[in-house]
């Protein structure tokens, strides 16, 4: 059958067809719309090569559980099978909307998107915690420590990440659950009040359920004889300073900053139009990642000849395999907010800039044949992004 190229009515639609003419068009169904979304993924980089596994999900393709209250989704290793060590959930809650007291198996770790919670817990030691939450503040509640989160008077969506890929936010241990799976006067012998006390108690788990909008944090105080639980179980990551560099900004959380957090570390990451986060590896364990403004690519190198590159998007979540090299460009018009999360409690990486820079000069000459103009560029001191005037991203035909 004669190979057909494009015809006039087909030039505005994107084909998969490279600059050098390679590939051809695609006549047959097709979702355009997400062809658009995915440039480097309908049209590879010709550095593109091998099988590298799926890194990327969106929660905009994710089953929604709506309540009374509120909603949430989740990305774990079934929706993205590569991602084993963390899963995601992304939550939000009505003014007055309550997350139930309830408990995990596992350590949750929390970013607020919008808004604003109260969330309250307490310890094995019998202390209490209770703090409210407010746009790019953390929290961590160690696994097996109860807690709860509730809207204020704004409501709130947050971003929640747990240290196992398998974990599912529908299968918790829940105040409402154990009660409707406990016999009333096994209730009643344990509370020391009569079995009709319980006569109305849930049949089965709310989950997340609308109450009335909490008053001040002063007037919710519970005072504890043991006192209140250090350290904090929450962090103001936004009033952190952060590394500036060209290009873009660094703030990272982990158990050295926020010393609660031991099993999950983290860094915010701005990278601005043009700029990229630097080719490097993380060399403690996998990073889970989630976009929060922008637009960018990020192409993974896992070695033995492969790479694979993917476009991102508020929303979207990344994986990357333990020590695999990667880099993240902005390819858009604003600044490219992204987290990077990882399932340990510090945060590690290394730049291979910083690398070549403190390796003998004529090892790395020798190893990638290349002369004095790029050794006398090297960088010492690592800079997490990076931008260098005439030589930033700028969108190129493929």
């Amino acid at each position: 059958m004669e190979s057909k190229r494009p015809s006039e009515p087909l030039l505005h639609i994107p084909q998969p067809i490279r600059k050098d003419g390679s590939g051809n068009v695609d006549l047959g169904p097709r979702d355009v719309l997400r062809d658009m979304q995915n440039p480097d993924m309908f049209v590879p980089p010709v550095t593109d090569e091998g099988l590298v596994p799926n890194l990327r999900f969106s929660f905009s393709d994710t089953h929604m559980q709506l309540n009374e209250g509120g909603w949430s989704r989740e990305i774990t290793s079934r929706e993205l099978p590569i991602a084993t060590t963390l899963a995601g959930v992304n939550m939000s809650l009505t003014p007055g909307g309550v997350r139930e007291l309830h408990w995990h198996q596992q350590a949750e770790w929390a970013y607020m998107l919008v808004g604003s919670a109260r969330i309250t817990s307490v310890d094995n030691y019998g202390r209490n915690f209770i703090d409210d939450i407010f746009p790019g503040d953390l929290w961590y509640f160690p696994p097996g420590i109860p807690h709860s989160i509730q809207g204020l008077k704004d409501g709130c969506e947050f971003l929640l990440v747990f240290d196992d890929g398998s974990f599912s936010d529908l299968n918790t241990l829940s105040l409402s659950d154990w009660f409707a799976h406990t016999p009333k006067e096994v209730l009643s012998a344990n509370f020391g009040v009569p079995e009709s006390t319980f006569a109305k108690i849930p049949p089965d788990q709310v989950y997340i359920y609308q109450d009335r909008v909490p008053g001040p944090i002063e007037t919710q105080r519970v005072d504890s004889p043991y006192g209140t639980i250090q350290p904090s179980f929450s962090h103001r990551l936004l009033a952190q300073p952060p590394i500036k560099v060209p290009g873009g900004t660094v703030r990272i959380a982990d158990s050295t900053n926020f010393p609660i957090a031991q099993t999950i570390a983290a860094a915010l990451v701005e990278i601005e139009p043009g700029a990229m986060r630097e080719l490097h590896w993380h060399p403690n364990n996998d990073e889970w990642q989630y976009y929060l403004t922008g637009q960018g690519r990020m192409t993974v190198f896992s070695g033995n000849n492969t790479a694979r590159t993917f476009d991102f998007r508020a929303g979207d979540v990344g994986y990357v395999p333990f020590a695999f090299g990667h880099y993240i460009q902005n390819t858009g018009t604003e600044s490219l907010w992204f987290l990077e999360m990882f399932k340990s409690n510090r945060f590690e990486d290394v730049s291979l800039n910083q690398w070549m820079a403190l390796t003998p000069q004529q090892l790395v000459e020798s190893n990638i044949n290349v002369g004095p103009e790029m050794i006398n560029a090297l960088r010492k001191v690592k800079w997490p992004v990076v931008s260098y005037p005439g030589y930033n991203y700028q969108p190129k035909p493929k």
